[in-house]
Parts: structure tokens; sequence; C-alpha cells
């Protein structure tokens, strides 16, 4: 398990996971059309200084991302996405649990859809706590935050 920065080459492996449709039904996130997703990801994520982002490698194979950003209203979320091949593995946590030594930056948020209950299992197991609710379109989201 390792992490490493993201090569555009990744970008393409990260479009094949979006576009899995259980990942996509259990992060309630509709998958974008190819060149929406590469704009968003070389403008709005590697073209970011503030966005911290980085591969997660897992036997030496690209199993998914995470990514730290801030929003205006000043808070700094991170978000994560693994293919299907590595869920239930561990490899999420392990790989969390790096990012978050190198992502420092506290209060740090988190917004799984509600109904992706091993994501959020897997933040609360490396100390988020639920702070409430939000909502994004018609679906809820558990807000989770991260103080030490």
């Amino acid at each position: 398990m390792s992490l490493r920065d993201v090569q555009e080459a990744d970008l393409e492996v990260f479009l094949r996971q979006e576009h899995d449709p259980e990942a996509s039904r259990r992060a309630n996130f509709p998958p974008r059309e190819r060149e929406r997703f590469m704009t968003h990801w070389r403008e709005n994520v590697l073209g970011d200084p503030d966005v911290f982002v980085q591969a997660i490698l897992a036997e030496g194979e690209l199993a998914g991302n995470a990514v730290a950003w801030t929003e205006k209203d000043g808070r700094r979320f991170i978000g994560y996405w693994l293919g299907r091949p590595y869920w239930g593995r561990g490899i999420g946590t392990r790989a969390l649990t790096l990012f978050l030594e190198r992502e420092t930056h506290r209060p740090l948020y988190a917004d799984p859809f509600e109904g992706n209950t091993g994501s959020v299992r897997l933040l609360e197991k490396l100390g988020f706590h639920r702070s409430g609710t939000v909502r994004h379109g018609e679906h809820e989201h558990v807000m989770l935050v991260l103080t030490e």
C-alpha cells in the first residue's frame, strides 16, 4: 500500500472507476462524460495548487485516489474513490491513514452519501465524527469532521 502523485495516465483509470455503475450508485455520484471528467481533473484538481491529491496503489496497481480541497466557505474537505476490486480489503483504511498523515489541515470535513455505509464507517474508524447532515440535490449526506 502506497501513495504517490497523480500522473496524467491515471485519469483514464479514474474515469473507468467513476463509470462503474455500482460505485456510482453507492457514492450517489453520476458519472461524467469523458471530456467533462478530464477537464475537471486537469483544471480543478491537478491545476489547483490548493488541492492535495494522491494516487492510491495496492500491490503496485492503481486502486484509486484521495483528494483534499478547500470550499468557498473556507472548510477543507476530503474525498476518495476506490475501484471496486479494492473494496472490502482494508485498502481504503490504510490509504486514508497515510493520506491523513500528509494532509494535516484540521478541521477536515467529509460528506459521504448516507447510503454509502461502508464509506461512513471507514471515515468514523479514522476519527471523523458526525456533525449533522447536508443535502446535495435530493439526497442526504452525512457531515463528518476530523478535528485532531
